[in-house]
């Protein structure tokens, strides 16, 4: 139980720290004013109106003993001296009676009332009070009538409370409305950070950002553009030491085929022109690896014609037609062309090694893009599918989709996908055969 009600509580919390850090200044707050107004109602408020209640009995309770024991002038005199002193409006209502309380009294007033009446005059002495506009009126017998004295309201209770819960909502609000402001500045840098390291995750360039904020921040955001720099630097020197690779192997090739273009044409010959040519590839191919397309720069493409050039590219490259191509135009993303491209090219080569019928799809779900090629080849068993993906790996099944090729052609297009934040997934057809999927995040 304790487990379940504090998952409950976590699900109620926001989720991001700028609402996360505002409920830690305002709780204290509102905690603390709350116990202000408890004490101020419940024992300050109760205990002063109560007093208040009790001197006013005590006048009610005078007023009623001048009525009983004096008669005449000297009654109106006094009746007349006393509204003058008290500031009460008194009149008096001759004959009148008061009919006995049919409950018990409830209010302040009326609990006070009859606690001193019965104390200083009479357990049976009847009275009632109403209000008349923001004054009470209190009625009590005298032995020949009923007296009404009109009782102005801060005389009973304290004056205006509601100026004092007035002030505490003010002053509230007034604290919230500065912490939203400082803590929206705080919190404005750690949102840009995210929004650049998502960016960089992404492949696109966040060339405008600079480190600013509290100290704690300017750390975090100096120490996310070492480690851009870092990567960036790793990349670029992959990429000009292979390139250099790749031109010290190619310069001896070239010689091979000058030399083989002298020889007569046999089967010897162009035996060693295919492992020539084949070599060329798997270069092209290490080079195209290393460089995992990090000096190439994002720009926002229509992946639907993307898709197309990319599925006719393949299509023309192994002479086969069978591709059927669903992508609808208008879904532009910011992608790296070139890179996403081949990541393409690459997939759809596969699916047409190996199968008859080959399907691209795109659509764009929620945040994502996604972009499937299918075919009805002999598929991967899905415990091996991860290991299809490990770089110069050949699958020893009877699908091998790096079969005549350097094994590298799915860790270039996984590599590319998460070059932009995303990833390339296998799974089964229903072709029958396999379901090679681009997830790319918009």
């Amino acid at each position: 139980m304790p487990d379940s009600a504090g998952f409950s509580v976590k699900r109620l919390l926001p989720r991001g720290l700028f609402g996360r850090s505002l409920i830690i200044i305002i709780a204290p707050i509102v905690l603390l004013q709350a116990i202000i107004a408890y004490v101020f109602f419940e024992r300050d408020l109760d205990s002063t109106t109560r007093r208040l209640a009790r001197d006013v009995a005590a006048d009610i309770a005078l007023l009623v003993a001048l009525e009983d024991n004096y008669s005449g002038d000297e009654r109106l005199r006094l009746r007349a001296l006393s509204a003058r002193q008290l500031q009460y409006g008194i009149t008096f209502k001759p004959g009148q009676e008061i009919a006995p309380p049919s409950e018990p009294p409830v209010s302040t007033i009326d609990v006070a009332l009859d606690d001193i009446l019965a104390e200083r005059i009479s357990a049976d002495r009847h009275f009632f009070t109403t209000r008349i506009g923001n004054d009470f009126e209190i009625r009590a017998e005298v032995h020949d009538g009923v007296l009404a004295v009109l009782v102005p309201r801060d005389r009973i209770t304290v004056s205006k409370p509601d100026l004092f819960i007035l002030w505490m909502v003010g002053s509230a609000l007034l604290l919230m409305g500065v912490a939203i402001v400082f803590l929206r500045n705080q919190v404005r840098p750690i949102e840009r950070l995210a929004r650049a390291a998502e960016s960089f995750g992404k492949g696109r360039a966040v060339p405008d950002f600079k480190p600013y904020g509290a100290t704690e921040v300017r750390r975090a955001a100096q120490a996310f553009i070492t480690m851009r720099e870092r990567l960036e630097r790793h990349v670029t020197q992959r990429t000009e030491m292979l390139a250099g690779v790749s031109h010290d192997l190619k310069t001896p090739l070239t010689r091979l085929k000058l030399a083989l273009a002298m020889m007569p044409e046999d089967a010897e010959a162009a035996s060693m022109r295919g492992d020539i040519a084949e070599m060329e590839h798997m270069l092209d191919e290490y080079l195209a690896f290393a460089r995992g397309e990090g000096g190439e720069d994002s720009e926002v493409a229509d992946l639907g014609a993307l898709v197309r050039d990319a599925a006719d590219a393949a299509g023309k490259a192994r002479q086969r037609g069978n591709i059927t191509v669903t992508a609808p135009d208008h879904i532009h993303v910011s992608v790296k062309r070139a890179g996403l491209r081949r990541c393409l090219t690459n997939l759809i080569d596969n699916a047409l090694k190996h199968g008859s019928n080959v399907a691209v799809t795109l659509q764009h779900q929620g945040r994502l893009v996604e972009i499937a090629v299918e075919d009805n080849g002999p598929g991967i068993p899905e415990t091996r599918r991860e290991e299809a993906f490990r770089p110069f790996h050949r699958l020893d099944e009877g699908r091998n989709l790096q079969s005549g090729g350097s094994g590298l052609g799915l860790a270039i297009a996984r590599d590319v996908a998460r070059a932009h934040g995303g990833d390339v997934v296998l799974e089964n057809s229903s072709l029958g055969g396999l379901k090679a999927t681009i997830r790319l995040p918009v």
